[in-house]
């Protein structure tokens, strides 16, 4: 790492006060990086809100473009952060922020999910608590007269994940759902709450109930009625989301083709395994056989737990201790099971003071209550290191080299995934997954991604069937993936749920892999006889987070 503090340039300023804006326009954002002053808000979701906005971006592309690079650290900020905001601008043209409403992203899972990362020792902390539930009501009454908006232009989501978003909310707002338990299980590390502080939590959390239901009946009654039969976006909108989340524009239909040829790849390997673990069996038999061994099976959501932690400070302590230079501030990963059951698996970097570590979040399915070891080794390796926390926790350490843009914002699904997906597939060369029933729960992850690359692209841009019965769609796309991974109906269910609503995502992971790998092929290639693995990785995250055209142009370009 630079321990030597760089000189802050004009470019950093402006990066720095773009951070700055971000934290006051959009609070959830602030809370993840541990901007806690804006703890206790949220920002404007209206349609004025959503102007103001773009303004500010516009506001902020024309300074930078005015400001000149002095070293190449300047060159990775102005490329990267100038493409992110030309893409803002693409977005609000394309009127995104009229239909932004799905099964994992968007505001409705935003405005609850950012409990989950607040401070909750204190009473301090318990009444900023209260007081961002308190503006929950005003930040989805934003958000309606946007989506409300759309109807009135024309520009509207899918029905289909107004109404699984609508069911989500239902579990927001039970007596038993996610605000009554919260609220419910609200304590001091020491001591009680103060009683007129119990009873603000209680009011506002109430409040936040009746604001959620009344989003969902204009969900039902209204948006619902106006929303398109059709799950596909088209080729010029996934166009625009494939760019965002990979920081890179691909040739769709040559991608898609690599995704069948990759998926096949996959199976083909997987096979081979399979006879491995089982001989003479077929994947599925193996798999079988796998399921019912008692003594890979982690029974409810504490064994679960456990057993993610364990494994996850096992790997720290020994791949910092051989592979990688891993600070000791970034040496704790938390495992958790998150507070929801919407299935997915996901993980949240550290604030920039370390104060709130990287956290790896589990959200298990209702009903879902055995996990396979064999099948989710991998998994811990991916959001923990040398996955997403070893990637992003590099990134925010760094701040003798880099901005607060670059360490804590910057960069993109696809340079994030795709190194984590490049990580799982290190741990096998690094000989941690040995047993033969470990590199099957990785192929099985790595296939399942294989898998989104054509089902993705095969959705959005209405390509043919793979059996030529017509054009890809939600159906066929949920059979497909059920034969293409072994998890449970509830899991799979949920992911082709989530793939349709939310374009271009999924396919970041196994083409931002393919991207990474050929960027350390195209480096290997240039340095010849010289090429160092661990020394290109570091000089790799050391960038932080960066589309994969500036990874690319950053590490190739002499």
């Amino acid at each position: 790492m630079t321990t030597t503090p760089r000189t802050p340039t004009a470019i950093d300023k402006i990066a720095e006060e773009w951070v700055d804006t971000l934290s006051v326009l959009a609070p959830t954002l602030g809370t993840y990086i541990g901007r806690n002053e804006v703890n206790d808000r949220y920002g404007d979701l209206s349609p004025d809100g959503q102007q103001h906005y773009a303004d500010e971006v516009q506001k902020t592309l024309t300074s930078l473009q005015a400001a000149a690079p002095v070293d190449a650290t300047d060159e990775v900020t102005k490329a990267d952060l100038g493409s992110e905001l030309k893409l803002d601008l693409e977005f609000h043209e394309a009127r995104w922020h009229l239909r932004d409403i799905n099964v994992i992203e968007s505001a409705v899972q935003d405005i609850r999910q950012v409990y989950d990362l607040m401070p909750t020792s204190t009473v301090d902390d318990w009444s900023v608590i209260a007081k961002r539930l308190s503006a929950v009501p005003d930040a989805l009454r934003g958000y309606t007269a946007t989506l409300r908006e759309g109807i009135n232009r024309g520009v509207v989501p899918a029905r289909r994940q107004v109404a699984e978003v609508a069911d989500q909310i239902v579990r927001y707002t039970a007596d038993d759902g996610f605000f009554a338990s919260f609220v419910a299980g609200a304590a001091l590390e020491e001591g009680e709450l103060p009683a007129s502080l119990a009873r603000d939590l209680a009011d506002n959390s109430n409040a936040a109930r009746v604001a959620y239901d009344e989003l969902r009946n204009f969900l039902t009654g209204t948006l619902a009625p106006a929303a398109s039969d059709v799950d596909a976006v088209g080729r010029e909108l996934y166009a625009l989301n494939s760019r965002r989340f990979l920081g890179a524009e691909i040739d769709l239909d040559e991608t898609y083709e690599w995704g069948r040829e990759e998926l096949a790849r996959m199976v083909a390997e997987q096979t081979s395994i399979a006879n491995e673990i089982l001989p003479g069996s077929t994947v599925e038999e193996a798999v079988a056989h796998l399921e019912a061994d008692p003594s890979r099976k982690l029974h409810g959501t504490a064994e679960l737990q456990r057993w993610m932690q364990e494994t996850s400070d096992r790997a720290v302590a020994e791949l910092g201790a051989t592979h990688f230079d891993i600070p000791e501030q970034i040496r704790t990963l938390e495992c958790m099971i998150a507070p929801t059951q919407e299935g997915g698996i996901y993980y949240t970097g550290p604030t920039d003071d370390f104060s709130r570590p990287g956290r790896m979040w589990w959200s298990v399915p209702e009903g879902v209550t055995e996990f396979d070891t064999w099948r989710e080794l991998t998994t811990v390796y991916h959001e923990g290191i040398p996955g997403h926390h070893l990637q992003i926790g590099q990134a925010v350490y760094n701040r003798a080299e880099l901005n607060s843009w670059r360490r804590l914002l910057a960069g993109t699904s696809g340079h994030a995934e795709g190194w984590a997906l490049y990580a799982e597939r290190l741990m096998q060369q690094l000989g941690y997954l040995d047993d033969p029933a470990d590199r099957l729960g990785m192929l099985d992850g790595q296939r399942m991604r294989a898998a989104r690359v054509v089902l993705d692209i095969g959705v959005h841009l209405g390509k043919p069937r793979l059996d030529g019965t017509g054009v890809w769609d939600a159906d066929y796309a949920l059979e497909f993936m059920r034969q293409n991974v072994n998890m449970s109906d509830e899991f799979v269910q949920f992911e082709v749920n989530r793939y349709l609503g939310w374009p271009g995502q999924a396919p970041s992971y196994k083409v931002g892999q393919r991207i990474w790998e050929q960027v350390r092929d195209s480096y290997q290639a240039q340095q010849g006889d010289t090429f160092d693995i661990k020394q290109f990785h570091k000089r790799a995250l050391d960038l932080g987070g960066v589309g994969l055209d500036t990874l690319r142009t950053a590490l190739l370009t002499k």
